[in-house]
């Protein structure tokens, strides 16, 4: 609780001055599109997929592939946090939550590495030399109750062997066993058996980047958004079962 009062008074400094008035422009649609004009032109560099009216008059929501930042086109200023709500609700991490839940409606799963035929469906977006990914990996392999499907997005600059290992994977003829000996860590250091790469990296990676991820682990539990290997909230989201 302390967090969110700290979180709340920053934003509330932040704003203090500023003025709340609406942009006569763009009524329509909240003045997003004359706050997006404005973004534009003073934060020039700044890559954003979006610009969305909040709850705070003033204030807009700037969507830049997962992440969520916000700007004050009045005074120019960006925000970097959390907007909370009276009844210590993060409206941040519901409106990316909402926002991750939605990407995934087309998402074309027959592409993935489809593991397991359970009752939960977990999407992963995975780098097999990730620590985290692989902590999340041996939890989700210990349970018989989900369909996993699974998109590789090797991190190369941080695991120059990651690439390899999952072009490996897509190409073997049983995708799913060498899938669990690379996340054992069987090839750490080792060389791969041959193999012919059958491009299907190239296919992962574009979705993966159409999703707006940058980063690994991600995962959708029956639908439900998680950054990072929370598997606390993941066992939670697998013991409640799928959404009606």
């Amino acid at each position: 609780m302390k967090k969110i009062l700290l979180s709340f008074a920053a934003l509330s400094l932040l704003l203090a001055g500023v003025p709340i008035q609406a942009p006569a422009a763009a009524k329509n649609d909240g003045g997003a599109g004359a706050a997006a004009a404005t973004l534009k032109m003073t934060f020039p560099r700044l890559e954003f997929d979006a610009v969305h009216p909040t709850p705070v008059e003033g204030i807009y929501e700037v969507v830049s592939g997962e992440r969520i930042i916000y700007f004050v086109p009045r005074s120019q200023h960006l925000i970097y946090g959390e907007i909370w709500d009276a009844q210590g609700q993060s409206l941040t991490r519901a409106r990316q939550a909402q926002m991750m839940a939605d990407r995934i409606k087309d998402l074309p799963l027959e592409k993935a590495l489809k593991i397991g035929a359970g009752k939960n469906e977990v999407i992963e977006i995975t780098d097999p030399d990730c620590p985290f990914c692989r902590k999340a990996s041996e939890f989700l392999s210990q349970r018989d109750d989900i369909t996993r499907y699974i998109f590789f997005y090797p991190l190369t600059r941080i695991h120059p062997e990651a690439e390899a290992k999952v072009r490996y994977i897509l190409s073997s003829e049983n995708p799913e066993d060498a899938y669990e000996d690379v996340m054992r860590g069987r090839y750490d250091g080792r060389p791969l058996p041959d193999f012919q790469d059958n491009k299907q990296l190239e296919i992962h990676q574009e979705i993966v980047t159409g999703l707006g991820v940058r980063g690994t682990p991600k995962f959708w539990v029956n639908g439900t958004y998680l950054s990072g290997a929370d598997l606390q909230a993941m066992e939670q989201l697998l013991d409640a079962g799928p959404k009606r």
